[in-house]
C-alpha cells in the first residue's frame, strides 16, 4: 500500500489549475470592455493550461477508487497553497507588483477571503485586475463552503461535525453530494445577485457593485477605493453591513430553509448566538463613540455597528479609521478579532459554534463545583455533544491561541519591531480578517513589511483558512508512516 497516492493528488491539482483558468478567462472581457491589455490573463492562462497539462501526464493510471484520507488532506493543503500561487501571475504579468511576494500575498489574501493588501493605491490599478481581486474572493467563499460542510467531515468528523450541527443533515450529505453542492450554489448566488442589484440602485456604478458584492459575501474585503467603503453613501453602507451580517450565518441554516427544516433553525443555538454578539457588541461599541467621542447618535451607530459586524464576520471592510476609537472601543476591536462568525460560513476566526461550547463547559464547571455529584452533559442544538467532538473544539481553541501567540513572536524577530502590529498582523492573518492595530490599521496596508514576513503572513492566512487541523496534521509523524 503507498504512503501517499502521488497520481492521485497529481490530477486533483491538475483539475485545480483548470479551474484557476476558468475564473482567469472571466476578466478578459472586462479587460476588453474598459481598452485594458488583456495579455497578463492570457499568459496566466496558458501557464495554468501548461501546468495542468503536466499534472495530468504525471496522472496516468491514477487510480481514484485508492483515494485515502491522507491523499485529501494533503491534497486540499496543496491546492489552496497552488491556486494562491497561480492567482499571483496576472499581478506580475501586468507589472502591478515586481516581487513575487507581494503577489502571492496578495492573492493568497483573495482566495483566503482575508482582504489584507500590499497595494498603496488601488484607484490607479486597472479595472481588470481589480476585478480579478475581488473575484479571488468570491471562488475562495465558495471553495471554503464546498470544502467545510461537504469534503472535511468525511475525513474528519469530529473536527468538523459542528459545521453540519445536524447529523440528519450529515447523513444526507454523503449520498447526495452533488446535489447538495449544487444547493450552496445556488444560495451562494442568489446572495450575490440580490447584493449587486441593491448597491448598484445605490451611488456605486454596476462594476463597483459587483467587485464590493464579491468582497461582501465571501467576507473577504478587498475595495476599489483607498477609503474602502467609506467612500460611499450611507445607504451603501447599511447594505453591505447587512450582507456582511448574513454572509456569516452558517450556509446550513439557508440550506434547511430551502428545505423549509424551520424548527432546525429555530434550535441553532449558534445563529442566537451569532446574533446575540453582534447586538451586544455593537451597543458595546455606539456607547463608547456617542459617550467619549462625541458622536451623534446616528453616525455612531452606522460607524460602530459596521464595525463590529465587519470584524466578527472577518470581512475587514471600513467606514472609518477605529485606531481614532477610544481606549474601550479598540478593546473591543481586538477582542473581536478571535470571535468569527459561524461555523460553515465564508467567514474566518474560531467560529460562535466553538465559542458557545467552551461557554457551555465553563457554565458545567461551575455546576459541577456547587454540585460535584450532579451527572450533566454538554448540549449543543438540544442534542448531547459527544465527548469526543466536545475535546476536539477545547483543543482547537487552544491550538488557535497558542499559534496566534508563536506567530506573534516570529513576527517580531523577522522585522516588526512593534509588538502591538506583529500580534495584530498574526490575529488578523490567522482569522483572515484584513486590517490590524498600529501600522496596519483600517487606513494602512502590509506594504512596509519585509518578503519573509508578507510570505509568514501568506501561510497563516491559508493556515487559518484551513481550520488549522488540515495543515497540522500534515506535520505529525502518524501520517507519514504507512
Amino acid at each position: 500500500m503507498r504512503l501517499i497516492n502521488l497520481p492521485v493528488i497529481s490530477r486533483i491539482q491538475g483539475i485545480i489549475a483548470l479551474v484557476e483558468v476558468a475564473a482567469l478567462i472571466l476578466c478578459i472581457p472586462v479587460a476588453y470592455y474598459y481598452n485594458e491589455p488583456a495579455f497578463p490573463f492570457m499568459f496566466s492562462i496558458l501557464v495554468c493550461l501548461l501546468l495542468s497539462a503536466v499534472l495530468f501526464l504525471l496522472s496516468a493510471g491514477a487510480d481514484l477508487k485508492a483515494f485515502t484520507h491522507k491523499d485529501g488532506f494533503l491534497s486540499v493543503a496543496i491546492a489552496w497553497i497552488l491556486f494562491s500561487a497561480l492567482g499571483s501571475l496576472p499581478f506580475l504579468f501586468s507589472g502591478v507588483m515586481k516581487n513575487a511576494a507581494d503577489a502571492f500575498f496578495e492573492s493568497a489574501s483573495g482566495f483566503t477571503t482575508t482582504g489584507a493588501s500590499v497595494l498603496r493605491d488601488v484607484e490607479i490599478l486597472p479595472r481588470s485586475i481589480l476585478f480579478w481581486r475581488s473575484l479571488t474572493h468570491w471562488i475562495g467563499g465558495l471553495g471554503i463552503i464546498v470544502l467545510v460542510i461537504i469534503i472535511l467531515p468525511n475525513f474528519m468528523p469530529n473536527t468538523y461535525s459542528l459545521f453540519s450541527m445536524e447529523s440528519s443533515l450529515k447523513e444526507k450529505f454523503h449520498p447526495r453530494t452533488s446535489a447538495i453542492g449544487y444547493r450552496l450554489l445556488f444560495i451562494y448566488i442568489g446572495l450575490t445577485l440580490l447584493e449587486i442589484l441593491l448597491l448598484y440602485l445605490g451611488d456605486m456604478d454596476l462594476f463597483e457593485s459587483i467587485c464590493h458584492t464579491f468582497g461582501t459575501v465571501a467576507t473577504g474585503g478587498f475595495s476599489t477605493r483607498n477609503a474602502s467603503i467609506g467612500a460611499f453613501s450611507d445607504y451603501s453602507k447599511v447594505i453591505i453591513m447587512i450582507f456582511m451580517f448574513l454572509s456569516g450565518i452558517s450556509f446550513v441554516v439557508y440550506y434547511q430553509l430551502l428545505k423549509r427544516n424551520f424548527r432546525k433553525v429555530k434550535n441553532n443555538e449558534e445563529l442566537w448566538f451569532y446574533l446575540a454578539v453582534c447586538i451586544i457588541a455593537g451597543i458595546f461599541a455606539v456607547s463608547v463613540l456617542v459617550a467619549q467621542s462625541g458622536m451623534t447618535f446616528r453616525k455612531a451607530f452606522l460607524e460602530g455597528f459596521f464595525q463590529v459586524v465587519s470584524i466578527i464576520t472577518t470581512t475587514g471592510y471600513a467606514t472609518a479609521d477605529y485606531l481614532n476609537w477610544p481606549a474601550p472601543g479598540l478593546l473591543l476591536i481586538f477582542l473581536l478579532f478571535f470571535t468569527g462568525a459561524s461555523s460553515g460560513s465564508t467567514t474566518g476566526g474560531i467560529k460562535m459554534a466553538r465559542h458557545l461550547v467552551v461557554l457551555k463547559n465553563i457554565s458545567d464547571i461551575f455546576k459541577k463545583l456547587i454540585h460535584p455529584n450532579a451527572v450533566s452533559q454538554i448540549k449543543l442544538n438540544g442534542k448531547i455533544l459527544e465527548q469526543e467532538v466536545n475535546t476536539t473544539v477545547i483543543s482547537f481553541v487552544v491550538l488557535y491561541l497558542f499559534i496566534f501567540l508563536i506567530s506573534s513572536v516570529i513576527l517580531s524577530v523577522t522585522g516588526v519591531n512593534d509588538l502591538l502590529t506583529s500580534a495584530s498582523a498574526a490575529a488578523s492573518a490567522l482569522g483572515n480578517i484584513g486590517p490590524g492595530f498600529g501600522s496596519i490599521g483600517p487606513a494602512y496596508n502590509y506594504a512596509h513589511f519585509t518578503p519573509l514576513t508578507k510570505t509568514i503572513l501568506s501561510l497563516l492566512m491559508i493556515f487559518g483558512r484551513l481550520e488549522l487541523m488540515t495543515f497540522i496534521v500534515l506535520f505529525t509523524p502518524a501520517f507519514w508512516k504507512k
